[in-house]
């Protein structure tokens, strides 16, 4: 469940998107801050579920109406690395409507998507950089937009051409080779993407004579405002036969920046490391965590549960504030899911694996523990709560609060199945690890609310997982 209004008011709520795709050369940055959060002025939200939307505001060729297709996501690659695998495809996305700018999906049907945090929505446009046809650039902004995620339906050009999505500045660009139609971009920070054709060098013009050549981009996710966020509804996720909420504040958010423990309590922040952002399919947002050494990722059951999904999930790593209390974020490091290798309803949880795993090796790994923890221990949660860059709920001290085991022996989806604590959570926050402050190992993976809040046991999941990890 999102996070109270008034309660986040003093976070950091800087919403960044950058990472990787694959078949394209990623242009990153330096590890420094990437951009500061500005409130949006007064941009009204339209619900996820209505027929029209905020249109973008473009520039180059005017606006085209969109065609749906299947929606497989980019790979990422190295320079000198082999192309990403071929014949992989997510489900079909949802067919567009037939006037330009308009909402392409509704609001979530009840079931697993119903449980994620929405974070966004998808637009339908129509825009064509071509050869003969449109511009060779083309700028989609959405004021107010905490990112902004193209879905090109066309990627037809000659070789040694390519696309590049960039931000205005450059500074987050990501390069886009012919191949495969019908795949998302990964998302670019901000409320502005420009979509550049560039071509080889053709100095007898003959590239500029061919027809039916072109770049088609004929659906954006637009990332919510930190205003609009606030507002999104709540998806509920409670224990069966309570009334509840997915995650719960519990009395006054006691939460705070990771980067804030980085001197009180180091070891916590490090452990912060392990934990990304999941956006999934776009639009919703889910808590993730490296599981042991290999390439191995934690999350609910209830935030995906098919490679297809997995194909079209980003992975933020190190998406946290720059400081305590402040506005500027660092930028994230992002790979694409892969692989979904064992998943299961019952104790809500689904391990995967992602693409482009040497890429996020450096920010360490946890571990599950195979005791159950005894009521009292003091805990601690990492976790990205209403789409926030990471926080930790639960400080060493008189801090910690109420963030230590209320029940050891609690009921989720099956008799004693959870751990029970009263640690702040929001929206966002399912997949979290929780984390015993004496052996920093994880005790519960986050999945209930309702204070209690509770999460599946870290030792029936270490006993169910022990042969993948």
């Amino acid at each position: 469940m999102r996070r109270k209004a008034g309660i986040v008011v003093g976070a950091c709520a800087a919403l960044v998107l950058a990472g990787v795709a694959g078949a394209m050369t990623a242009t990153r940055g330096s590890d420094g801050p990437v951009r500061t959060w500005h409130q949006a002025p007064g941009v009204p939200r339209t619900p996820v579920a209505a027929e029209a939307s905020l249109p973008a505001t473009t520039s180059g060729s005017p606006a085209r109406p969109g065609r749906a297709g299947a929606v497989a996501p980019p790979r990422s690659r190295a320079a000198g690395e082999p192309a990403p695998r071929s014949g992989r495809r997510s489900p079909a996305a949802p067919a567009s409507t037939a006037a330009t700018g308009r909402v392409l999906e509704s609001a979530p049907a009840p079931g697993p998507t119903a449980r994620r945090q929405r974070v966004g929505e998808l637009l339908s446009v129509g825009a064509l950089l071509g050869y003969r046809a449109g511009p060779r650039e083309e700028t989609f902004r959405y004021p107010g937009a905490s990112y902004v995620k193209l879905h090109f339906a066309r990627l037809a050009m000659l070789p040694g051409d390519y696309v590049t999505v960039s931000n205005p500045a450059r500074t987050e660009s990501y390069r886009y080779e012919p191949g495969d139609e019908h795949r998302w971009a990964m998302s670019i920070t901000g409320d502005t993407a420009v979509v550049e054709v560039h071509r080889a060098a053709d100095p007898l013009g003959l590239r500029t004579a061919l027809d039916g050549l072109g770049v088609t981009v004929d659906r954006v996710a637009r990332g919510f405002s930190r205003t609009e966020q606030a507002r999104v509804p709540e998806p509920g996720l409670g224990r069966p036969g309570r009334t509840g909420r997915e995650e719960s504040i519990c009395g006054v958010d006691t939460s705070a920046d990771a980067v804030c423990y980085q001197s009180s309590d180091p070891v916590a922040y490090v452990k912060s490391k392990a934990v990304a952002r999941l956006l999934i399919n776009g639009t919703e947002l889910c808590t993730g965590w490296r599981v042991g050494p290999k390439n191995r990722m934690l999350t609910n059951n209830h935030c995906l549960t098919t490679s297809g999904e997995a194909y079209d999930t980003e992975v933020w790593f190190n998406y946290q504030c720059a400081r305590c209390g402040g506005f500027d974020v660092f930028k994230p490091t992002k790979v694409w899911g892969d692989q979904v290798l064992s998943t299961d309803h019952v104790l809500d949880y689904t391990l995967f694996s992602v693409d482009g795993f040497a890429s996020i090796e450096k920010f360490g790994y946890l571990t599950l523990d195979p005791v159950r923890p005894a009521k009292g221990a003091e805990l601690y949660v990492p976790q990205h709560p209403a789409g926030e860059p990471a926080r930790i709920a639960g400080a060493k001290g008189d801090r910690a609060a109420n963030c230590a085991v209320d029940n050891p022996d609690y009921t989720g989806y099956a008799a004693h199945s959870d751990v029970s604590y009263l640690c702040d959570t929001a929206g966002g926050s399912s997949g979290s690890p929780v984390l015993s402050r004496r052996t920093n190992q994880v005790v519960a993976l986050h999945h209930f609310g309702g204070c209690p809040n509770s999460g599946v046991r870290g030792d029936l999941l270490a006993g169910r997982l022990r042969a993948y990890l």
